[in-house]
C-alpha cells in the first residue's frame, strides 16, 4: 500500500513538473482534496476575457469534444472535464466538429468571464459534439463533478485536416 501511495505521488510530482512547460492558459492544480468540490474560476487578466469550456458526462463519454479557433486546437473535452482559456478582447469563433461541426462567436470583453457547455449529441455513425453559451449557475451546479483538463488536452495544436495558413 505505501509503495502505491508513493508511486501516486511520484507521478502528481511528475504531472506537475511537466504542467510547467504547458502554454500560458490559465489551469488549476489538481489534488484529492479538490474532487468533489466546488470549482473557483480565477479572475481574468484586466486586460484579457476569459472562457471556460465545460462537458458534463453523459452521452459520448468516450467522444472528446475538441475545442477548436482557427484552425488550432485549443483543448480536448474529455466527459467530467473543463478548461479556463484566456482571449484577447474582440469577437472569436470557437469550434467543435465530428460528423458536422457546430460554431459559437462570442464578443469578449476585458475582465469578464464566459462559460460555454459542449455536449455530445446523437449523430449518425459518431456522437455530434454541440457548444452553446451557458451560464456560471450552471457551470457552478455541476463544478464538483469536473475536473481540470490534462495537460496534455490544452492547446494549441493544428486542428486534423486544417491546412497551413
Amino acid at each position: 500500500m505505501r509503495k502505491l501511495i508513493a508511486a501516486a505521488l511520484i507521478a502528481t510530482v511528475g504531472v506537475a513538473q511537466m504542467g510547467a512547460a504547458a502554454p500560458a492558459i490559465a489551469k488549476e492544480e489538481k489534488s484529492d482534496e479538490a474532487k468533489g468540490v466546488k470549482k473557483v474560476i480565477p479572475t481574468p487578466a484586466e486586460d484579457k476575457g476569459q472562457v471556460v469550456f465545460y462537458r458534463p458526462g453523459g452521452m459520448g463519454f468516450a467522444l472528446g469534444c475538441g475545442v477548436n479557433e482557427n484552425g488550432e486546437r485549443l483543448s480536448a473535452l474529455g466527459a467530467g472535464k473543463y478548461v479556463v482559456l484566456p482571449a484577447d478582447p474582440g469577437s472569436h469563433s470557437y469550434t467543435v466538429k465530428s460528423e458536422a461541426t457546430d460554431l459559437l462567436t462570442l464578443e469578449v470583453e476585458p475582465g469578464e468571464t464566459y462559460y460555454v457547455k459542449c455536449k455530445i449529441k446523437m449523430g449518425i455513425m459518431v456522437g455530434r459534439p454541440n457548444i452553446a453559451p451557458s451560464t456560471q449557475a450552471d457551470f457552478d451546479a455541476l463544478s464538483h463533478k469536473l475536473e481540470y483538463v490534462d495537460a496534455d488536452d490544452i492547446g494549441p495544436k493544428k486542428e486534423k485536416g486544417a491546412s497551413a495558413p
